[in-house]
């Protein structure tokens, strides 16, 4: 569902036993205040568009109060999963991380390029433990850094249809 229809979710909600979950599209706790209290099991909000952790801390502490659990949309890249991994530690009601590194998603193949050291990101049976090192946890190589912004980007959002042509949201 659009986030522009989320006054609609308590009727999709109260139709299913499906646990319900959605955030990704939603970018501070006052977008979430509303599917919180429509019942969905599931918060998801980005931190790298719901205002940082800060932000995702109070989504997150408002979620608890609805006994919602959560589970950051991260399809990002290591600056992202490190800073959605920071607030993964530190609620109660952490569920799990959703992470794009190896996975295929869009272009995913040197999102770690930007790294110094990519041992923080070693998963070992579906998990991954807590950085330890100083801010985020991780290093970030700058000169690769300077280097991809000499490049450039021209990232598009991809353009997805349905089966009879119309647009579909991606």
């Amino acid at each position: 569902m659009l986030p522009e229809f989320s006054q609609d979710l308590g009727a999709v909600i109260r139709s299913t036993s499906i646990p319900i979950a959605t955030g990704e599209r939603l970018y501070s706790r006052w977008d979430f205040r509303s599917v919180l209290s429509d019942g969905i099991a599931v918060a998801q909000p980005d931190i790298s568009h719901a205002g940082g952790i800060s932000e995702s801390r109070r989504i997150a502490a408002m979620a608890e109060a609805y006994d919602v659990m959560v589970a950051p949309h991260c399809p990002l890249g290591p600056i992202a999963l490190a800073a959605s991994l920071q607030l993964d530690f530190a609620i109660p009601n952490f569920l799990i991380q959703e992470q794009a590194l190896g996975i295929g998603y869009g272009d995913s193949s040197g999102l770690l390029d930007y790294l110094a050291d990519t041992t923080p990101f070693t998963f070992r049976d579906g998990y991954i433990d807590r950085p330890t090192a100083p801010g985020l946890g991780i290093t970030i190589d700058e000169d690769a850094v300077r280097t991809a912004a000499e490049r450039g980007h021209r990232w598009r959002n991809p353009v997805w249809r349905n089966t009879d042509g119309s647009l579909a949201s991606w």
